[in-house]
């Protein structure tokens, strides 16, 4: 090896790694979802990334922001496939639901990462000083629940709704599910088993699709 070639080595070797940020993102987000936002501390996440603390402070802040950068990596990895399907007009509101609910399913019992739903997980055993995070997640959730109004509010307009359903109880008994399906797979529940408790929801469909609002009846 010349010298020329033997320098160019020991430089390429002295050279500092590009920070790679969705990298970066993926390892917090894997480290926050299995142990939580409180149980997880600067020093796991400089070890779980590999990047040094100072890359980090500059990227997002403090663990607050990594946390805050975690949860949008996550609804844009995981969640968006399931809420695209919320605006397929070629599927019926029967098929969309359903298929919106076994995706989540497969997602939440998905072996490549934690069992459950990450925000879902995160929320649980946050104490006072975590405030700003616990209404930041409760606002995710509310979210959820306001796309499922939305959803069926639009089919309403379209005719394929019964116009006195109340979305909104509709909405928030689908989100509850949902909650019920993360704690499920929490606890070790499998993807076949997950997919045995949407079969009992769809086949109560005809009767939950037509849930009355509030006074419907008096009207």
């Amino acid at each position: 090896m010349s010298t020329e070639q033997t320098a160019l080595v020991r430089k390429c070797r002295g050279r500092p790694k590009q920070f790679d940020r969705g990298t970066a993102l993926s390892k917090a987000l894997n480290l926050f979802w299995r142990h939580g936002y409180e149980a997880t501390s600067l020093a796991d996440l400089v070890e779980a990334t590999g990047a040094k603390a100072p890359t980090l402070y500059a990227e997002f802040g403090n663990k607050e922001g990594m946390f805050r950068a975690a949860v949008e990596h996550y609804l844009a990895t995981f969640y968006e496939k399931s809420f695209c399907l919320l605006s397929r007009p070629d599927l019926s509101v029967e098929q969309v639901i359903e298929k919106y609910l076994r995706t989540t399913a497969e997602m939440f019992t998905d072996c490549s990462t934690p069992s459950g739903c990450f925000i879902i997980n995160a929320a649980s055993g946050m104490s006072a000083a975590s405030q700003d995070i616990a209404e930041m997640l409760r606002g995710r959730h509310l979210a959820q629940e306001r796309t499922l109004f939305e959803f069926f509010e639009k089919r309403k307009l379209s005719g394929e709704f019964p116009n006195a359903t109340d979305s909104s109880l509709l909405a928030k008994y689908i989100a509850t599910f949902v909650q019920g399906m993360s704690v499920q797979a929490r606890d070790g529940a499998d993807t076949e088993q997950l997919g045995r408790i949407v079969d009992i929801l769809m086949h109560a469909w005809p009767q939950l699709r037509s849930v009355p609002m509030p006074d419907a009846g008096t009207h």
